[in-house]
């Protein structure tokens, strides 16, 4: 392999490379918002998570939206292990009228016999 072989294998490898780091920049600086610009825009969803609450490390509470209507989903270690039926819609903008609990009256300690 004379001199001028070699220079072009490198010169190749350079400008590859340069092309894979070149791609990786654009990547990070349009990546998937760029993508989703030209992606079809989806039709309206029907299912939604609305929130969820982790119980312990098992379990899981999940609210569940579909065609309007909303599920409480008791989900633990791969399955659901409990499914409510639907749910009263609530308002979302309307606070939640919860008063705190009335104070407690101090008891006398009972004098000893």
């Amino acid at each position: 392999m004379d001199l001028a072989n070699f220079a072009r294998a490198v010169f190749a490898l350079a400008i590859t490379i340069g092309l894979i780091g070149l791609a990786g920049v654009a990547l990070r600086r349009f990546g998937p918002e760029a993508m989703a610009r030209l992606a079809p825009a989806h039709a309206a969803r029907r299912l939604a998570v609305v929130e969820t609450l982790v119980l312990d490390p098992t379990r899981r509470l999940v609210i569940v939206a579909c065609d309007g209507q909303e599920r409480l989903l008791l989900l633990g270690e791969g399955q659901v292990l409990d499914a409510a039926p639907a749910l009263p819609q609530a308002p979302s903008s309307a606070p939640l009228n919860v008063s705190p609990p009335a104070p407690r009256k101090a008891r006398k300690p009972k004098a000893a016999a």
